[in-house]
């Protein structure tokens, strides 16, 4: 017997400021806020995929092991959309060739690493059209 399905990704993280938070995602990446929880926001990343953020007094100090990564086929263009919005990028996009993909590092005013990262590998799902 299959698993039942999942429907949809939400990945939560925390936040000691949810003000400064929600301005990077909303105004910055250009990401919709679909769901405001009061001390939680819910961010639209893709059709089906989400990202969260919670402010509570027991947020990390140190993010080590997590990247948030998204996937794009414009990589070049996120890169020239952030720089244009002020944003510094800790490693500007680059071929990795033992992984073949092209990516870069930027970091959230939380100090989250995203990697914004275009797959070269034929191997990769398509994004799937419902």
């Amino acid at each position: 017997m299959p698993p039942p399905s999942i429907d949809q990704q939400v990945i939560f993280l925390y936040t000691p400021n949810l003000a400064q938070t929600d301005h990077f995602y909303q105004k910055i990446l250009g990401l919709p806020l679909v769901l405001d929880q009061g001390n939680c926001r819910i961010y639209r990343v893709s059709r089906d995929g989400f990202v969260g953020f919670c402010q509570h007094l027991t947020a990390p100090e140190k993010l080590e092991g997590i990247i948030f990564t998204l996937v794009t086929t414009e990589m070049d263009e996120w890169h020239r959309y952030l720089r244009e919005k002020g944003v510094e990028f800790e490693k500007p996009p680059t071929l990795n060739p033992k992984f073949n993909i092209y990516h870069a590092f930027l970091r959230d005013p939380n100090g989250y690493l995203i990697e914004i990262q275009q797959f070269f590998d034929p191997a990769w799902p398509a994004p799937e059209i419902k």
